[in-house]
């Protein structure tokens, strides 16, 4: 849905790693990150609701809003009476690829170290990954 140059996100954006050890309100805080980096959320765009994140995802609404906060101090987002949380100018900072591979290398950080623990050859874990993104395209 388009409005004033903005669109509308769902709480489909997000997905949540229950298990993971990284809390909750900074994976969602990541997947702010990658997807402004991506250009998949841009200037003046809304965030879904913290209602609706909580719902989608089964959460606490604290645990979102904690996210969307951290986002505001940030100068990622911000609150707009009436509107909600929405991407701010300043997000065109991330999309240079210096900043992508800071963001991106923290995950493929946790996967050498999991590669490393199973004793897989570093030839078979890139063959890995290479499929993986081909079964993406």
């Amino acid at each position: 849905m388009q409005t004033e140059n903005r669109q509308t996100h769902s709480a489909s954006i997000f997905t949540i790693a229950p298990g993971s050890s990284e809390p909750i309100y900074k994976q969602l805080m990541d997947q702010v990150r990658r997807l402004i980096a991506s250009g998949q959320l841009g200037n003046r765009d809304l965030l879904p609701s913290v209602r609706e994140v909580a719902l989608a995802l089964t959460l606490n609404p604290m645990t979102v809003s904690k996210a969307y906060n951290y986002l505001e101090v940030e100068g990622l987002v911000q609150r707009q009476r009436g509107v909600g949380m929405v991407v701010c100018a300043k997000t065109q900072a991330l999309k240079n690829s210096d900043h992508r591979e800071l963001l991106l290398r923290p995950t493929l950080e946790r996967a050498a170290v999991e590669v490393a623990q199973m004793g897989m050859e570093h030839k078979q874990a890139i063959a890995l990954f290479k499929q993986i993104l081909g079964e993406m395209e």
